[in-house]
């Protein structure tokens, strides 16, 4: 393999901030391609929702990187799985074109069952935000707080807060065993642990590569991690 084509996506409200933008995905991919030996030959950008039954429907440069990367017999290369979806169903339908996948952040030993394996995780945890969310929001709302109601903001930032450190919490709790293993093999540094987190293919709770502040901002958690919310 020594070509590949190339697709990055935002949904319409776009995730730059969310480490998942455009310019990072392209870093990245270009990293991966510049690490393996592969050249990208062209790049399809999309701004489109990945949700939906219909998604490859909407998702016109997608359709043009599959049929691209068929006509000259090489992968479509992605920063993320889900740049391509969080759907499992729909990732299973990609494969089913008969197009190779790679992606970035997984490496080239990711194979199809892999790919299929990191769906299924992601449409999980997708859920489970959604769950946690809702109950959340049922729960303050039980409360007595006015949930939507411009002029009750401040109950309103107080529950994303909530929200968001429970789920920080949760994400500490998950990968501080991983930091363990890491450590139980004689890394001690923080750059060293965010170097194998890397190599391991775990991404940090944006979505990204680990830096030295993710890691210390994880092992601060871990007196809380795992707490009811």
């Amino acid at each position: 393999m020594d070509r590949a084509i190339a697709y990055y996506r935002v949904s319409t409200r776009a995730q730059a901030r969310s480490g998942l933008g455009i310019e990072a995905q392209r870093s990245a991919v270009l990293r991966f391609a510049g690490a393996e030996g592969v050249t990208i030959v062209a790049e399809h950008v999309e701004a489109e929702s990945g949700k939906g039954s219909d998604a490859l429907l909407r998702r016109p440069q997608l359709r043009a990187a599959l049929d691209a990367a068929r006509h000259a017999r090489c992968p479509v290369i992605v920063a993320r799985l889900d740049r391509l979806s969080r759907d499992v169903a729909f990732i299973a339908g990609l494969m089913a074109q008969r197009v190779p996948f790679l992606v970035a952040e997984l490496g080239l030993d990711a194979d199809p069952f892999m790919l299929h394996l990191y769906a299924a995780l992601a449409e999980k945890e997708r859920r489970l935000i959604a769950e946690r969310t809702k109950a959340a929001l049922t729960a303050r709302k039980g409360r007595g707080a006015k949930l939507g109601n411009p002029t009750n903001a401040p109950a309103a930032a107080a529950l994303g807060r909530d929200v968001q450190v429970c789920e920080a919490d949760r994400f500490a709790a998950n990968v501080l065993p991983v930091i363990r293993a890491i450590e139980a093999t004689g890394i001690a540094s923080l750059r060293g642990i965010a170097a194998a987190l890397d190599a391991r293919g775990i991404p940090s709770a944006r979505g990204g590569r680990w830096q030295v502040s993710n890691v210390r901002n994880v092992l601060r958690r871990q007196a809380s991690a795992g707490r009811l919310c």
